[in-house]
């Protein structure tokens, strides 16, 4: 059998609940991620390494905890070293074409650094700097005349500056969501005899969900709503405070149909893959509740380490090679993609944190993590089996999250047992002290691993 294609599909900030085959809201359609998982293999207990999409996305196209070169928040947050391969520099060096369409956000990178994906393995590119505008690509312009008109600092704040092809600027105007799905489908068409690798990371459905075209407000009988204009608004935290749960008006619809639009993309791109062709899909992190995502029945959102913030949806999808519609409660994180996709494109990967689960998503064997680790400095937490021990630091970051981005962090220790409170409303921790003890040691000892420092906040055992 010749090398399998490769369609590695990243989302942004895609709600746990946001699936209409999942049956949990009936105003969520989503035909192209359905018929992914009826054809392919669900992983309901996927992790990515961090709640926010920079430290995460480091994990993902390196297989390694970013904790290893000090990645754990947003002021931390960097591509990983030289030294460690990208999954697109070990499929590249197994013969394929490497393709790079969407958003770029590692850390604070700049135009030629390694963190853009012409330096990291990948040939063909059309991509946006998201670090250089709070995380964010704008859905509908990318232009040097829409920086003139937003003007400084909206323009940074809205990201409209232009996208890159290689480190050449390139402007788009018109929806970007469909743009990423038209040239990623241009490369996979491409006349080229080598297997492909193709990455394609959606800005969707990353707020501001109500920049969507003309045309789909008017079909869905949607009001337009403005970007943010220094001149006529307050600050812009007075203004974001009021584009966010649960101020925005229609704030659900814009999401779903920011949802509906990502997935018919996806759709399209199902029909054109051929069956030796594997089809991943994953979202950054947990969804965004300020931004009207539901992560249901998890507790918690994006930039918290209850499940909300790093469980997510993961579709495995190779006709022919795994079973159709099937669902596996394996403990499984996007570290084990880049194993996984390296061994069935026939390269071996050393140094990965992630594992090769080809045999756990075909149901042959239970391959799977025994432990994973999360740590974000001011809070951090290890699940081991059902059980999940986290801790929250009462510090400025905690409460900024708090008020700024609606985010209930918790405080202090929790142990869950996520086997019968999957939705973390019960803390064990006084009722299980060697399973505190137990979880604890496993984090202190992964602490000193990846090079963190020894914890140092109050023992819950004292």
């Amino acid at each position: 059998m010749s090398a399998p294609n490769i369609l590695l599909i990243v989302s942004d900030d895609h709600g746990y609940a946001d699936r209409g085959g999942l049956g949990i809201h009936p105003d969520v359609r989503t035909p192209g991620l359905d018929r992914l998982a009826a054809e392919g293999v669900t992983c309901t207990d996927a992790y990515v390494t961090a709640p926010i999409c920079s430290p995460s996305r480091a994990g993902i196209i390196s297989g390694r905890y970013q904790q290893r070169w000090g990645g754990q928040w947003f002021d931390s947050a960097a591509f990983p070293p030289d030294d460690v391969p990208t999954l697109a520099e070990i499929l590249r060096d197994q013969g394929y074409r490497t393709g790079y369409f969407g958003k770029v956000h590692y850390g604070g990178e700049a135009v030629g650094d390694r963190a853009c994906p012409p330096h990291h393995g990948f040939e063909e590119t059309l991509y946006g700097l998201a670090g250089q505008s709070f995380g964010r690509l704008n859905y509908l312009h990318h232009s040097e005349a829409a920086v003139a008109s937003y003007g400084q600092p909206a323009a940074h704040h809205m990201a409209v500056q232009p996208l890159l092809s290689g480190d050449e600027p390139v402007e788009h105007e018109g929806f970007l969501t469909a743009e990423l799905g038209r040239r990623a489908s241009e490369f996979i068409e491409a006349e080229d005899e080598r297997p492909y690798f193709c990455m394609l990371a959606f800005n969707a459905v990353h707020n501001f969900c109500w920049q969507l075209p003309e045309s789909e407000l008017a079909a869905r009988d949607l009001p337009a709503f403005r970007d943010w204009t220094p001149d006529v608004d307050n600050s812009f935290a007075e203004w974001y405070d009021d584009v966010i749960v649960p101020n925005l008006p229609h704030g659900r619809e814009y999401y779903l149909a920011q949802l509906e639009l990502m997935d018919a993309e996806i759709g399209r791109l199902l029909d054109q893959v051929d069956d030796n062709t594997i089809v991943v899909y994953v979202t950054d992190n947990g969804g965004s509740t300020c931004n009207f995502g539901d992560n249901a029945p998890l507790r918690g959102t994006k930039y918290t380490l209850w499940d909300g913030g790093i469980r997510i949806p993961m579709i495995w999808r190779w006709p022919g090679q795994l079973p159709a519609g099937r669902r596996t409660s394996a403990l499984v994180s996007t570290l084990d993609l880049v194993p996984t996709l390296a061994a069935a494109a026939g390269a071996t990967v050393g140094g990965a944190d992630g594992l090769d689960i080809r045999s756990t998503l075909a149901g042959e064997a239970d391959v799977e993590h025994d432990t994973l680790h999360w740590d974000c400095e001011f809070q951090w937490a290890v699940r081991s089996g059902p059980w999940k021990l986290s801790w929250v630091g009462d510090v400025a970051d905690v409460q900024h999250l708090r008020d700024y981005e609606h985010a209930p962090m918790g405080s202090g220790w929790f142990l869950a047992n996520l086997s019968d409170d999957i939705a973390e409303q019960k803390n064990y921790l006084s009722a299980e002290p060697a399973v505190v003890d137990r979880l604890l040691e496993l984090h202190s000892t992964w602490r000193a691993e990846v090079g963190l420092p020894v914890l140092t906040h109050s023992d819950p055992r004292q």
